[in-house]
């Protein structure tokens, strides 16, 4: 740093006056992701301007051949890949393109969405009554077009974060039963929401907090990082 930091007139929701997103600056951005969430938190970081673009891809992959980690790094590159194929021919190519996938893991057993308000209540009652915290799991993929006519034409790089999330054993079947009739968790994996009424559900996390969310933030970052600026990362790896 070769002068002081010193305050500017910049508001909070513009970005930091990082390389990243001076070099994203008019470019355009794609979140490759229907979740409100994800958009929220990338708004929070200072990127607003953001096209998002549901990916087409049908999430069906094979959990019993392969890890959870291989699961959800495998799901998150390939929604990212449907929507970079799918848009590199536009009129306007995209400069970066950010998916992500994100699983419960609870007694070694993938938590889905609910499917009904009884499978959501018991769903609950399971991760409260289970004796080890509940692991959330988030998998990042980013691709960037590359300058350079070289195969495949893109970068593509991943990351995994995985948050232990310990919910309050003293939270009683009333207070579940009312959680599910809120509808707040019904979309979501684990059924609840840490950021919304879900918070009264939990005693404690280890590790990000964003990532619970559905996007870790601090990561997203380095990995935009790592695919636009391979050499030039702001962070180094830990």
């Amino acid at each position: 740093m070769s002068e002081p930091p010193s305050y500017t007139d910049a508001v909070a929701a513009q970005p930091l006056n990082l390389p990243v997103f001076q070099f994203l600056r008019d470019k355009r951005i794609i979140l490759a992701s229907g979740s409100p969430r994800r958009r929220q938190l990338l708004n929070q970081i200072g990127i607003a301007k953001l096209d998002v673009i549901k990916s087409g891809f049908a999430e069906d992959l094979d959990k019993s051949q392969m890890s959870v980690y291989e699961y959800v790094q495998e799901t998150a590159s390939r929604k990212a890949l449907a929507v970079y194929k799918q848009e590199i021919e536009a009129e306007v190519e995209p400069a970066l393109i950010i998916a992500a996938d994100t699983i419960v893991l609870s007694k070694n057993q993938i938590v889905e969405k609910p499917k009904s308000p009884i499978d959501h209540f018991r769903m609950l009652q399971s991760l409260r009554d289970d004796d080890f915290p509940h692991r959330v799991f988030t998998a990042v993929a980013c691709i960037a077009p590359l300058e350079e006519p070289v195969y495949p034409g893109y970068s593509l790089q991943t990351h995994i974060e995985e948050t232990q999330v310990f919910f309050a054993k003293d939270v009683s079947d009333e207070f579940l039963s009312a959680y599910v009739a809120s509808a707040e968790g019904k979309d979501a994996a684990g059924g609840y929401q840490i950021q919304g009424k879900g918070a009264l559900l939990v005693d404690k996390i280890v590790g990000d907090y964003s990532n619970v969310v559905g996007l870790p933030l601090k990561a997203t970052l380095q990995l935009m990082e790592k695919t636009l600026f391979p050499e030039e990362s702001e962070f180094e790896d830990a």
